[in-house]
């Protein structure tokens, strides 16, 4: 067998690591290279592959250890029956691509996966070696996520843990039922104990940040995430979205992923024939935001749509909005903060802004216009100093008025 180049091999993991959306790296403490005599950083510019929830862009070179796997999931391109080229990285090969790419300013930091070789121990030590080296002997302060291997030793778990940023175990179906048919060599019940055991980590270290003498431990500082794949079975979006509430609630979860499911070369006959419309995969994220920051719960976001889905056409608050317009008009002067995450058009920050200006005067509705980003969308639902919507938000055409044109995506 000819040996293959470090730049095929990075061709190969670089393009088979793609599947795998979880590697924002939001929540990551930002570490000062200039007090640790280290190099990296979370918090520069370079090339941009993930946002921050402040914005800011964090480029990542994200690969595989190896596409090598000794499971046979279907949805998977890397099954083991797959007939795909394979390669498998180094420890020390992937150190020396994090530098170099680092040194030339492409990258901030490193999200690492990989397929399972020998066994979850074997492949679980493989990567934590990675992220010790960079750290211990390169002294390496830029954003490292390592994905977990289910079914790794605790004691794994914890020392992947001390040195990165954040740490993901993929739930990978939205149900045990679908996981047991399209990956029976993988266990449900092995998945939610390594995020468990991660949960775990994170509540003891938590705890350590309590006033003491002695510099607490840090494990992960960047929390826990996970990806669900879409499209790949039968689950509806209620069904998507409660499962990721439980997430949320039970494992103290930074971020659910959703990763609309993409056919595969010799894929099962158990699988679809077409990836799901990504604008699923869009609705799913703002049903998201909505259940983490805006106080719905899954059956009322649902209840927007049709059979359990999200309605495509428009984003899951202004579907709520038009099935409860007898709650419309709110006073934008009296609302609580909980009714004013309700109104269509109205971010987190907007109501934030809004809440504190009004305290000084009454909000006309140019204020209000210029302290939030879509006052067109806002305007059907509120009551203002000098505004009111009238029969406006009763308007049969309102949902023509307010959907955005074909291939335009906003959050709310």
């Amino acid at each position: 067998m000819v040996a293959l180049t470090v730049t095929r091999k990075l061709a190969i993991l670089a393009d088979a690591a793609k599947y795998d959306a979880s590697c924002a790296s939001s929540g990551s403490e930002k570490r000062d290279s200039s007090k640790t005599g280290g190099i990296g950083s979370t918090e520069g510019s370079g090339i941009c592959h993930s946002y921050a929830p402040d914005g800011r862009c964090i480029s990542l070179l994200k690969l595989l250890l190896t596409n090598f796997c000794v499971y046979d999931c279907a949805y998977c391109i890397n099954r083991s029956s797959s007939n795909v080229e394979r390669a498998r990285f180094s420890v020390d090969e992937v150190v020396r691509l994090t530098l170099d790419f680092y040194k030339r300013n492409y990258i901030e930091g490193l999200f690492l996966s990989s397929g399972i070789i020998r066994s979850p121990d074997y492949t679980m030590e493989q990567m934590v070696r990675v992220a010790r080296t960079l750290r211990e002997t390169h002294f390496f302060a830029g954003y490292i996520h390592l994905k977990v291997i289910p079914n790794a030793a605790p004691e794994l778990l914890a020392e992947a843990g001390r040195w990165a940023d954040r740490l993901s175990t993929n739930i990978e179906l939205p149900t045990d039922t679908a996981l047991e048919q399209f990956a029976p060599e993988k266990r449900p019940a092995e998945i939610r104990t390594a995020m468990a055991r991660l949960r775990g980590k994170l509540d003891e270290t938590a705890e350590d940040k309590k006033p003491t003498r002695a510099k607490p431990e840090k494990f992960a500082p960047a929390g826990q995430s996970t990806q669900m794949i879409i499209g790949a079975d039968k689950a509806d979006d209620a069904a998507i979205l409660t499962r990721a509430a439980g997430l949320y609630s039970g494992y103290r979860l930074k971020r659910v992923y959703y990763s609309a499911f993409s056919p595969i070369p010799d894929a099962s006959s158990r699988l679809p024939l077409a990836p799901p419309p990504l604008m699923r995969e869009h609705r799913l994220y703002q049903a998201d935001w909505l259940i983490r920051f805006y106080g719905f719960d899954v059956p009322e976001i649902v209840a927007g749509g049709e059979g359990g889905h999200l309605d495509l056409g428009i984003d899951p608050k202004l579907a709520w909005a038009l099935k409860h317009r007898a709650n419309f008009p709110i006073d934008i002067n009296r609302a609580d903060r909980e009714l004013l995450l309700r109104v269509p058009g109205l971010g987190v920050s907007g109501v934030d802004r809004i809440l504190s200006s009004r305290r000084h005067h009454r909000l006309t509705l140019a204020e209000v216009a210029r302290l939030t980003a879509s006052i067109d969308k806002v305007r059907p639902f509120i009551a203002a100093a000098d505004w009111t919507p009238g029969g406006l938000t009763d308007d049969l055409r309102l949902r023509q008025k307010l959907a955005p044109p074909p291939k335009q995506m906003e959050l709310f």
